[in-house]
């Protein structure tokens, strides 16, 4: 019996792992894919407090590295049901069961999708959700981006150091990213941006060849060769399969205040996988101390 199962490894759920330890309750972290959630996807974050600049990779592992050392384990392993037991709770994943007396869910958010035919099959063949990782093999080639905001604008930077051209797609008429990081972009003499327009086709047998664009305004279309696509217009939650025990917004975040609670007593949210005005690594962080600190008020009242 495990006291907090947390469920998701982003900065949210290890600064939990951390306030629970120190609040000397024994901690199992869960996560399904990375240590260290959407931020090991951010080549620079430079709105960090501590850090003028640094990689979300180097401060994952630092996180990481500091539950680890309060005590906290880790298990790679996907969460696929919470079964209220009482005073303590079930927790299935796809290698087993867990048993703990109280859970907070960190899950996060993923990568959102153009939902465009053929762009299941051509992950990791032509388009992909991530500059970092994927940046380099695309290196001297010609790709192009869809989004505006801060993300898809620090991930253009990535690219224009790397491929001959970057052609970034909005379908607004501006970009929704920071003056600064716009500034930036435009300035690259290897970046064309393409507003009021969106992508509305893949083509290639295999692999991505082109790219099908359609202005917003006339409906017209053209099409643009590429090596690749990076898709970078924000994030979705998935906690569909916590909606029988978390109650969630018309969105599919937890609904929950700064209090991070749930509907379910013993069950906590924190991070960006709750409704919340402003989804930063900041934010997240406070919820994680927030939500352990109930967490482990709940536990002591038992």
């Amino acid at each position: 019996m495990t006291d907090i199962l947390i469920v998701g490894a982003g900065p949210a759920g290890l600064t939990a792992a951390i306030y629970a330890r120190r609040a000397e309750k024994s901690v199992m972290i869960v996560e399904k894919a990375n240590f260290g959630g959407q931020m090991t996807f951010s080549p620079k974050i430079e709105n960090y407090p501590g850090f003028t600049t640094v990689s979300g990779a180097a401060l994952a592992d630092s996180m990481v590295e500091q539950a680890l050392a309060q005590g906290a384990s880790l298990e790679l392993e996907e969460v696929t049901r919470i079964l209220p037991r009482g005073d303590h709770f079930t927790v299935e994943t796809d290698c087993g069961t867990h048993e703990a007396k109280a859970v907070i869910l960190a899950t996060g958010a993923a990568h959102r999708t153009l939902g465009l035919p053929g762009e299941e099959e051509l992950v990791g063949a032509g388009v992909s959700y991530c500059a970092v990782c994927d940046g380099a093999f695309f290196k001297g080639q010609r790709v192009a981006l869809v989004g505006g905001g801060n993300s898809a604008l620090q991930e253009a930077i990535l690219l224009a150091d790397l491929c001959e051209k970057v052609t970034i797609v909005q379908n607004l008429e501006f970009l929704t990213g920071e003056k600064k990081l716009a500034d930036i972009v435009a300035s690259l003499p290897n970046v064309e941006i393409l507003l009021g327009r969106v992508v509305t086709g893949l083509l290639g047998e295999g692999s991505l060849s082109a790219v099908e664009i359609t202005e917003t305004a006339t409906g017209k279309k053209e099409t643009l060769a590429v090596d690749g696509l990076f898709v970078a217009i924000g994030l979705k939650p998935e906690n569909q399969a916590f909606a029988d025990v978390a109650a969630l917004d018309e969105a599919g975040y937890i609904s929950s205040d700064e209090r991070c609670l749930t509907s379910t007593p013993g069950l906590f949210t924190a991070g960006d996988c709750r409704t919340k005005a402003v989804r930063q690594i900041s934010t997240a962080i406070a919820d994680g101390a927030s939500a352990a600190l109930a967490a482990s008020r709940y536990i002591d009242s038992l």
